[in-house]
């Protein structure tokens, strides 16, 4: 992973973190559902926003370098698992 990718990732994780306490003193002051729920859906897509990170720096790396290496099935496999995975949310 590049330095600017792993710098990004970091810096959005401890933003999530963040988000995720604030969730739950939320709920420990029992604040409005809904409110609640908006947050939760911000850390949804946080995230999701995390994830099209790390995607998008193992299709422009590691994918490359496998194909490259004719283990393009191995890393058809790795997509169709992530796109499975996805499907379920």
């Amino acid at each position: 992973m590049d330095r600017k990718t792993k710098e990004k990732i970091i810096r959005r994780l401890k933003i999530l973190t963040g988000q995720v306490k604030g969730v739950q003193r939320m709920v420990e002051k029992e604040e409005y559902c809904i409110d609640i729920l908006c947050q939760t859906g911000a850390v949804k897509q946080a995230i999701s926003g995390i994830e099209d990170l790390i995607l998008k720096n193992h299709l422009s790396s590691h994918v490359i370098e496998q194909i490259k290496k004719g283990k393009g099935s191995k890393a058809t496999e790795e997509i169709l698992t992530i796109y499975k995975l996805s499907k379920r949310k």
